[in-house]
């Protein structure tokens, strides 16, 4: 069975990635473009054309829905049209599976709701890199050792979000195995504002944003007179592909929802 795709936010540096990755995998099609603008275009190549060649891009998803009757949409947008995209991809019976991190506690309890309710799957990964799920999950395990910890995430200068999906989730794992408590002195002078990083459970977020930047994250476990860090580091959008076909070819064998891709490997 050929799956049918459909992008959000196809114009972009990883949905475009994205649309080659899955106009040449032999068991997908791309079907269709969901965007904010140029409704009625078409992509081709991707390039944007008037012409009736390519892919046509749609500003409507019930209109997409309705035209080109896609099995998931594979949403690569920014936090603020993730969600009511998904919500919308739900309810017309499209599996959505999430690339766009920012979405918040609250949207994906609603999110994971709704997909039970419909028996649809759901797919968020706040990181599509096989490696960069690795290094969550053996960040975990170390932290059942090494509960000290500090993560450091890295992106380029056109991010968004921060911190990011990624260095969220990895805080939300480890703390599912640390105690909480506060790490460095007890009387510690803070005297620039945000200079100790987010905080979760007493583990410090730091978020980097600079050009030259892809996507890079590093797990430093503290222990008595040691230190493990464990490094992950995508130089090229290429490195999400194989996450991104694996998310879409399960979201049409699941009926439920999932959050990480670590579930799924």
């Amino acid at each position: 069975m050929t799956i049918r795709v459909a992008i959000a936010g196809a114009r972009g540096r990883m949905g475009s990635t994205a649309a080659f990755a899955i106009t040449e995998a032999p068991d997908m099609e791309f079907v269709g473009a969901l965007d904010y603008k140029y409704d009625g275009w078409y992509m081709n190549s991707g390039s944007l054309t008037q012409q009736q060649s390519g892919v046509r891009v749609y500003t409507s998803i019930a209109e997409l829905a309705q035209q080109v009757r896609p099995d998931v949409l594979l949403d690569l947008t920014d936090p603020e049209a993730v969600f009511p995209n998904a919500q919308k991809a739900i309810a017309l019976g499209i599996r959505p599976v999430i690339g766009t991190s920012g979405l918040t506690l609250e949207e994906i309890d609603q999110l994971k709701c709704r997909s039970e309710q419909k028996g649809l799957s759901c797919i968020v990964a706040p990181n599509f890199s096989i490696g960069a799920v690795l290094m969550m999950k053996f960040a975990t395990q170390a932290a059942h050792y090494l509960g000290d910890v500090e993560i450091i995430e890295m992106h380029h200068d056109r991010k968004l979000d921060a911190p990011s999906g990624t260095a969220t989730k990895t805080a939300d794992m480890i703390s599912e195995v640390r105690t909480p408590h506060l790490q460095g002195h007890p009387d510690e002078q803070v005297n620039a504002y945000g200079a100790r990083g987010a905080d979760v459970q007493g583990m410090k977020i730091h978020s980097v944003r600079l050009p030259g930047l892809l996507a890079h994250q590093q797990v430093l476990l503290g222990g008595e007179g040691e230190l493990l860090t464990i490094r992950h580091d995508s130089f090229d959008r290429k490195s999400f592909m194989p996450g991104v076909l694996l998310s879409i070819r399960e979201s049409m064998r699941q009926r439920q929802f999932i959050n990480g891709l670590e579930q799924l490997i």
